[in-house]
């Protein structure tokens, strides 16, 4: 019997045995930073961020480390647009908020809201923390952002108090600095990993008191 001619001119089926790469289909470049940000950070809240190289990201996506280099040129670079991504969720849950409400009371949601996100997160993935100091050991950008974002949640919230009659200041982006920087003991994920939810909530409470008092003082401008 003559041999198949397919098999002669190779027309058969591709070899899917032990071995054989699996070709991934092509996608836009988006899609496929899209994909290797959430495996990285999949895999870095699950086994930690020194736990993790960038080959174990690549196997888990079926693909060759140099693509993800080509889409993310270190593991740092990594963190930073994941820190940078959740951000930018951030920004859009603080902007749910209800902005109908006085000044004072907006001001004490936004806190409340950062420092209970914080809380949540590391204590659903302790790995979070990890990333966390990564940002700050490395200075990533995504640092800067996050302080530009609530910076200016502050200052429109100062600007409203303002306009009710609360609120006295003529710089506002200076007191707006300033109130980040009174926040930061509970709203900086550092701060909220290093002690108890219920010492955490009074305290939150008592410094957005004092800065709502000093706002409302005319000594503010």
């Amino acid at each position: 019997m003559d041999q198949d001619p397919r098999a002669r001119s190779g027309a058969c089926c591709p070899n899917t045995g032990a071995g054989a790469p699996v070709r991934r289909p092509r996608r836009p470049a988006e899609e496929t930073r899209e994909e290797i940000l959430n495996t990285a950070e999949k895999l870095f809240r699950t086994h930690g961020y020194a736990s993790v190289t960038i080959a174990d990201i690549a196997a888990e996506l079926s693909m060759s480390p140099a693509n993800v280099f080509k889409h993310f040129r270190t593991k740092t670079s990594l963190v930073d647009a994941i820190a940078t991504r959740a951000i930018e969720q951030t920004l859009h849950a603080l902007k749910a908020l209800a902005s109908d409400k006085p000044a004072s009371e907006r001001l004490a949601a936004l806190a409340h809201h950062l420092m209970q996100e914080h809380l949540a997160e590391q204590k659903d993935a302790p790995f979070v923390f990890e990333m966390i100091l990564v940002t700050i050991n490395e200075e990533l950008d995504c640092g800067d952002r996050f302080r530009e974002i609530v910076v200016g949640m502050i200052a429109e919230i100062i600007h409203a108090g303002i306009r009710e009659g609360v609120y006295h200041a003529d710089d506002v982006p200076r007191l707006a600095n300033a109130s980040f920087d009174a926040l930061a003991c509970v709203i900086h994920p550092v701060m909220t990993g290093m002690e108890k939810a219920g010492i955490m909530a009074t305290r939150c409470r008592e410094v957005v008191g004092l800065i709502d008092a000093a706002l409302r003082s005319p000594l503010a401008k």
